[in-house]
């Protein structure tokens, strides 16, 4: 009986053990996706720089310095451009980082969304990243609000998207 106690309180503590591990830590980035699916964060690790062009599938940019968006300078909360007006979404914490999203409205409509934060957690994070955004950002588009579906294998960096884009638009 002893021998049975003794085994559970170590199962149980072994349990609890494993259960409160956090195998990442969180690191705060900044990123400037756009609508195109382009990025001007660098990944260290990634293989290749990836283009800066306008129809890039979710690669990532050579460049380390943060994009100079209207939007991303001083943490505005909202402005006008040539565009339209940006109203920028409240920052979502999540377990991998955090995720911002700047949307540019026109006429009522949400013209461009660019994502000022995103989840850095290494190599890994940022190829869920580079799949994952441009495809949220165009079913944005597509949608013009906020109800759209998470991607797939992406879902804290769905869930903190969405969760920016819909305080943007309540802003707006």
């Amino acid at each position: 009986m002893r021998r049975a106690v003794l085994a559970f309180g170590s199962t149980v503590a072994g349990l609890i053990l494993l259960l409160s591990f956090r195998s990442h830590t969180a690191t705060p980035a900044s990123a400037g996706v756009s609508a195109a699916g382009t990025s001007s964060k660098s990944s260290a690790g990634a293989a290749g720089n990836g283009s800066s062009g306008g129809s890039g599938g979710g690669s990532m940019a050579g460049s380390a310095a943060p994009s100079a968006s209207p939007s991303a300078a001083g943490g505005a909360t909202g402005g006008t451009t040539a565009g339209g007006k940006v109203v920028t979404g409240e920052v979502v914490n999540g377990p991998y980082g955090p995720s911002q999203v700047a949307i540019t409205l026109s006429g009522g409509k949400i013209t461009k969304v660019t994502v000022l934060q995103h989840t850095d957690d290494g190599e890994n994070s940022q190829q869920i990243d580079g799949n994952a955004l441009p495809k949220l950002t165009a079913e944005t588009l597509t949608a013009q609000s906020a109800k759209i579906d998470a991607v797939s294998g992406a879902s804290y960096t769905s869930a903190g998207y969405i969760k920016s884009l819909q305080s943007a638009l309540d802003k707006a």
